[in-house]
């Protein structure tokens, strides 16, 4: 069965945070959700996201793991030692890898591999916030632990 691809309709949109030194890679995520109705904001370093005044008022980070300057694990760490409850979704093309290796991904709360869809961006957001744990149907996810 196909994820259905359709805007979500009725959600508040969310302040997003997205950090990735690709601005292809960047714009691609901020489109898809945006298209959901979030409030998205790019960067293109760890450095330029980390010297956000707003970083506390995201409700959620997107963050890239290969960056020239700083790799999004480091960003993460960065992210919960300043706003320990902050939830941050990296996002790799290594996500298989980083799993099977054994080693937390300290300060990532979920990966996303890459490729990605609309879908797995949804999905992400409803694992990290908790306010949207509990509705997990409506975006047509099954419920599991986090």
């Amino acid at each position: 069965m196909e994820k259905d691809e359709r805007p979500i309709k009725g959600k508040q949109g969310r302040q997003i945070l997205v950090v990735d030194d690709e601005p292809a890679v960047g714009g691609a995520i901020k489109m898809l959700l945006e298209y959901d109705g979030h409030h998205v904001l790019t960067v293109s370093s760890g450095k330029e996201a980390l010297s956000l005044p707003e970083l506390a008022n995201f409700d959620v980070i997107f963050t890239d793991y290969s960056m020239s300057e700083m790799r999004g694990d480091k960003l993460a760490i960065a992210i919960k030692q300043r706003l320990p409850g902050k939830p941050v979704v990296m996002i790799t093309a290594h996500a298989d890898v980083l799993k099977a290796s054994g080693n937390p991904l300290t300060g990532v709360d979920f990966l996303v591999n890459k490729p990605f869809l609309l879908a797995d961006l949804r999905e992400a957001i409803v694992r990290v916030l908790p306010m949207m744990k509990d509705n997990t149907e409506e975006f047509g996810l099954e419920p599991r632990a986090v």
